[in-house]
Order: structure tokens, then C-alpha cells, then sequence
């Protein structure tokens, strides 16, 4: 590790690539919070042990652009808050360029999850 603080859990890693690409060359916004809301669905899921679906992200900062080639190291969580039904998880992606070791935080949020039934009604969580 570089010394660099991270913040919670790490639960998933994958890599940048073309397909996910603007105009410009860049990761699309859109792939990283897809990543990020995957990261912090299987958190959401793992805790309330049912399916849980997501409600509301909040807060969602994009530090740097990525691009195709980089490291998405990993995707951090914190499942910081948890409701009767509904869960907060603070997520933030970290990553590196493949001639780098040091890491950097390119995005974070707080992603809202609501614990379901089979139905798709809100349901409490058991603890």
C-alpha cells in the first residue's frame, strides 16, 4: 500500500477500456457510477441479506477524468448508515496508471439502497 487513506471496504477492481470511451478518449461518467452502484449494491444486498434496490445517489463527485489503459484499482465502501429499510453506502473509486504505483481518488458519492421483498416492496432489514 502507498499510505494513501481509503475509506471503507474494498469491493471490486476492473479495468478502463476502449468500448467505455467518449469522444475524447475518456471513461464515460456513466461507466464509473455503474461500477460504483455495483460496488455498493452487493454491499446493500450482503447486509440486508434480500435484494435491494437502489433509490438515490447523492453527493457524486468526479475529481479527474480516467482513461482507457488506467487501473481502476478499487472501489471502495461504507455502509455508514442503515435505516429500517434503507442503507447508505459511501463509495469512492481509486486508481493508477499502469507505469504508477501511487494511487489516486477519482471519484465518490453516496449511493441510498432500499431493502426488498420478492414483490419489490420496501421491507425491513434484519439485523
Amino acid at each position: 500500500m502507498d499510505g494513501t487513506k481509503f475509506r471503507g471496504e474494498p469491493e471490486l477492481r476492473t479495468l478502463a477500456m476502449p468500448a467505455d470511451t467518449n469522444a475524447n478518449g475518456d471513461i464515460f461518467g456513466g461507466w464509473l457510477v455503474s461500477q460504483m452502484d455495483s460496488a455498493a449494491g452487493i454491499s446493500a444486498k450482503t447486509y440486508a441479506k434480500s435484494r435491494a434496490a437502489t433509490v438515490a445517489i447523492e453527493a457524486l463527485k468526479f475529481k479527474r477524468p480516467v482513461s482507457v489503459g488506467d487501473i481502476v484499482v478499487c472501489i471502495y465502501y461504507d455502509l455508514y448508515q442503515v435505516g429500517t429499510t434503507s442503507m447508505k453506502i459511501h463509495v469512492e473509486v481509486w486508481f493508477r496508471k499502469p507505469e504508477v504505483s501511487q494511487r489516486e481518488k477519482v471519484t465518490e458519492g453516496t449511493f441510498v439502497f432500499v431493502a426488498i421483498d420478492d414483490q419489490g416492496r420496501a421491507k425491513a432489514i434484519e439485523s
